[in-house]
Order: structure tokens, then sequence, then C-alpha cells
């Protein structure tokens, strides 16, 4: 079994309520899909796989899956990105850290958590933020079968933690991020006037 953590950026949507793909959106000098691929790299996840639909964008650091069907939510985003990656060599990456890219408050520390977790022995890891459940999220090789089988619409792996919650380690990470959408211009306004007053 691969001792590798790959990282997964889900960045395919087309930003219905933003009026852009999020991918595209900058914030502090750089797009949110280029945050993303930077916080994956910087907590240690390697490769970083970019899953992209609405937006064809270049990322440097990342390798880019495109989703030909992401009008269909999240889930087939998050199965294109494992299959993209069960399809390489099996020794190669043991693990994979999932990260949306409209949550551009969850720092690397974030992820190098849930990585020090598997490495720890979890095969699923959730961060939480004051004890609440939500991205990024590691999921163990083991897993992936489960996960593209039960991803569908815009549930990610949602059913699968649900499923199988026995599986599932908590991280904390609310002191070191947040886990704030963007889902509008709105959230925008207010995520960037945190970064220029935090």
């Amino acid at each position: 079994m691969g001792t590798a953590v790959a990282g997964v950026l889900l960045a395919a949507g087309e930003g219905s309520r933003f009026g852009r793909p999020k991918a595209l959106v900058e914030l502090d000098g750089a797009t949110l899909a280029e945050r993303g691929v930077a916080v994956l790299r910087a907590g240690g996840a390697d490769p970083v796989l970019a899953v992209l639909g609405a937006a064809r964008v270049e990322l440097p650091g990342a390798r880019t899956v495109h989703n030909d069907q992401w009008r269909t939510g999240m889930g087939s985003s998050l199965r294109a990105a494992l299959r993209a990656l069960a399809g390489g060599r099996p020794a190669e990456v043991g693990a994979v850290v999932v990260a949306l890219a409209d949550q551009p408050l969850i720092g690397p520390e974030a992820v190098a958590r849930l990585i020090a977790a598997y490495r720890g022995g979890a095969s699923v890891a959730v961060a939480a933020y004051q004890g609440k459940p939500r991205n990024p999220v590691l999921l163990a090789r083991e897993h992936w079968p489960e996960v593209i089988a039960t991803a569908v619409g815009d549930t990610g792996a949602r059913a699968f933690l649900r499923a199988r919650p026995e599986l599932v380690t908590l991280v904390e990470c609310g002191d070191v991020g947040s886990p704030d959408d963007i889902d509008t211009p709105g959230d925008l306004a207010r995520i960037t006037g945190r970064f220029t007053v935090g």
C-alpha cells in the first residue's frame, strides 16, 4: 500500500450563485483554484489533482482532471479524481485529502493534521471546527470504491461518511483555519475583509 497522500481540489462548478466559476475568483492576488492547490501542497499532499469543469485553467503544481459531468454536482468531480488516482501505480498513493476551492480560509495546517492522523492509523479523517465536521476530508485508498459508488449529486463523500461513522476520526482544526464558503460576491467581500485585517 502506498504511503504518499495525494491532494484533490474540487473546483469544477460554475458558481451559479456567484455569477462565474469560483475557480477563477481572485482573493488576495490569487485565484481560489491556485490558493487551494497551494494549501494542499504546503500541507504535504503530493501529487495534487485539481478537478475542473466549467472553467479550464492551467494550475502550476497540480495535475488537472477535466470533469465533463460537472453539471451533475460535486459527486462526479470526486469520482473523477479518485478514478484518476486509482488508475495510477497501486503502490504510489495510499490516501487522498479532498478540499473545496470555495473554502479559502482552510490552511495548510489542517491538511497536515489530516495526513498526520492517517500516518497515525486513521483511514478516514475529517477536519472539524469547534467539533463540527467539515472539510477537508482524508480517505484511505481502501475506501475509494465505496466512496465512488456513493458520491452522487452534490453530496461528495458525505453519504459514505454518514454510512460509516465508525471509521471517522475527527481532527480539530478550528485553531488554524475556518471552513467559511464563498458562494456569493458578498461572501467574497466578507472573507476579503478578514484577510486585510487578519
